[in-house]
């Protein structure tokens, strides 16, 4: 009986040190990625206003496309694999580049001041890892800690610049291996996420929330349609996916030259956004996302964007893929919604939510996400609509380095039958 208690204690006693352990970690870092995420906003937001204000930016784009490949070149990252080494460096002993953080913040700001289509959130999830990495080189952490921090930062810095902390702390944990939660990073994720959150609000950064209105009653009806709406979203992520990949794939073919290649794009962007005679598609459209979700939008912006962020973002540029996602998801969600009978608005943001979800691969991510930029009701709907397309959206990905634990098609179906976890 002695002996049964003294393990229960020994082990009571393992449990708090740990406990105690990654709170006091994920506070630090919280804080440290509030901090980073906060300087980021505001970074990404001047470069908007700027952009806005001087249109003649643009022109400016392929000096701002040569800048960045040199400054990459300099700090010896000329095979820079952007989020992808985030992510590989979470699952496996793989290092991030510390110096990956700068780069990422000073060529996003390059990218959105000069009107390249790119996101944020993307790129916060590498200034997250870089964190991390710093963290890991002054403090020698093991290898299972590295990957733990790696996730803080991942969650840290997507709460302060979206101020989502609840999705920012599921998408680490579930999108880093499909098919695999890892609930022992839940504490520090989270709390990672919910520091970062409250110091971001503490500098007057305001949540993105959406007011939807006219939402329809559960009912058979409405639930086959946004069986059919998903599907229509899974094809568009895979179109999303598989245009990064191809557009990429061939700059490097036809372009080997990184100098060359940037430039090249510059002059792709700068002419599209000549011929369209329209702004729409140059930074990331927050402005966009919100007419969509209001019921305004036109029938070609979704192909539009996919189309611009694959040119710039595979001619060298930096920044993020989420919100070019979020466009993309919402545009084509209230055209589509207006085809299928449901209410443009609110079919832009079940669009947004499955394009997402379909993208990245990570289903309970896109749910959170859904509650935190649209409120609980009709969360019934959001499952529906993010559990479909997650499952058509087969094993496309905006990220070669996510880990595919388990097939779509045969669930329970392990396809790595000789994986051997890292954790």
């Amino acid at each position: 009986m002695k002996k049964y208690v003294k393990n229960k204690l020994k082990s009571s006693v393992l449990y708090l040190k740990t406990f105690t352990k990654w709170l006091f970690l994920s506070v630090i870092m919280g804080l440290i990625c509030g901090l980073a995420g906060t300087a980021f906003h505001y970074s990404v937001d001047y470069a908007t206003t700027k952009r806005t204000l001087y249109p003649a930016l643009l022109y400016l784009l392929p000096i701002a496309g040569v800048l960045i490949v040199f400054l990459y070149r300099i700090c010896d990252m000329k095979e820079d694999k952007g989020t992808n080494a985030v992510i590989n460096s979470a699952c496996t002993t793989a290092t991030i580049p510390p110096q990956m953080g700068f780069l990422i913040f000073v060529s996003t700001f390059l990218t959105h001041l000069c009107g390249g289509s790119a996101g944020r959130e993307g790129a916060a999830l590498q200034i997250g890892g870089s964190i991390a990495a710093i963290f890991n080189k002054l403090f020698h952490f093991t290898e299972e800690d590295k990957r733990i921090l790696v996730m803080c930062g991942m969650s840290g810095l997507f709460s302060a610049l979206f101020n989502t902390p609840m999705t920012a702390a599921v998408f680490s944990l579930e999108a880093i291996k499909v098919g695999n939660i890892y609930y022992g990073a839940l504490i520090p994720c989270l709390m990672s996420a919910v520091v970062a959150f409250i110091f971001s609000h503490y500098f007057n950064i305001a949540p993105v929330t959406y007011k939807l209105s006219n939402l329809p009653e559960v009912s058979p009806e409405i639930i086959v349609k946004v069986i059919i709406f998903a599907i229509l979203c899974a094809l568009i992520s895979i179109v999303f996916c598989e245009t990064m990949r191809i557009v990429g794939m061939l700059y490097k073919k036809y372009l080997p030259n990184p100098y060359i290649r940037v430039v090249v794009g510059s002059f792709l962007i700068i002419g599209l956004t000549l011929l369209l005679n329209t702004r729409d598609y140059n930074g990331a459209g927050m402005n966009i996302i919100y007419n969509a979700i209001h019921g305004e939008t036109h029938p070609e912006a979704f192909l539009l964007k996919i189309f611009f962020t694959a040119i710039t973002l595979g001619a060298g540029f930096k920044g993020g893929e989420i919100v070019p996602v979020f466009f993309v998801g919402s545009t084509f969600g209230c055209f589509a919604g207006t085809l299928l009978g449901i209410e443009p608005g609110f079919a832009a943001a079940l669009g947004l939510a499955a394009v997402f979800c379909a993208s990245v691969n990570a289903p309970l991510a896109a749910i959170f996400l859904s509650i935190e930029l649209f409120g609980s009701e009709r969360m019934l709907l959001f499952a529906i609509v993010c559990a479909v397309s997650y499952t058509l959206s087969g094993k496309y990905s905006l990220y070669s380095s996510q880990k595919f634990l388990y097939s779509k098609k045969s669930p329970g179906y392990l396809i790595q039958k000789h994986h051997k976890s890292v954790w």
